[in-house]
């Protein structure tokens, strides 16, 4: 059910974002300094292609190769409407990742190599969440507000 509700979210957003990120390229390794063995900050984030009409961003981080199920490192939403999330930065108001914490957790595989995805979301909307919010909380309440979307992956191995 989890995966059919951002399946759809996902077709009903009508624009593509560009995300990229300075720090690596689609695709590509993750530098350390971003994970859990580095200072684990969260890299640098671009976005092109935010449609008018955007109110605010959101952003889900997830590694769909975690062992028990897709990990969840980062839920954030309320963030201004700008190209750019800098290093490190909490520009949104910070919701449950999978270790329960309201804050970034970088990649940290405990084996192999994991695809961490950074997927941003242009919203027509800015939400009133509480900071208990989840991924999938989340993902429920952008329901039929999303204008766009786009993901950077990238990935990592210990």
């Amino acid at each position: 059910m989890k995966t059919l509700i951002f399946i759809l979210m996902t077709l009903v957003a009508n624009k593509t974002l560009t995300v990229k990120s300075s720090s690596f390229e689609s695709n590509g390794s993750i530098p350390a300094k971003y994970t859990c063995t580095g200072a684990n900050i969260s890299p640098e984030l671009t976005i092109t292609g935010i449609p008018d009409g955007t109110k605010s961003l959101a952003l889900i981080m997830d590694d769909p190769d975690a062992p028990k199920g897709v990990f969840v490192h980062w839920v954030m939403w309320n963030i201004p409407v700008r190209d750019k999330i800098a290093e490190g930065s909490t520009p949104g108001a910070e919701g449950k990742n999978g270790k329960n914490e309201n804050k970034y957790t970088g990649p940290c595989p405990p084996s192999g190599t994991h695809h961490y995805h950074f997927k941003i979301y242009a919203l027509n909307v800015k939400l009133d969440l509480p900071i208990s919010t989840d991924k999938e909380a989340l993902l429920k309440a952008m329901d039929g507000h999303i204008i766009a979307s786009g993901e950077l992956i990238g990935t990592y191995e210990k």
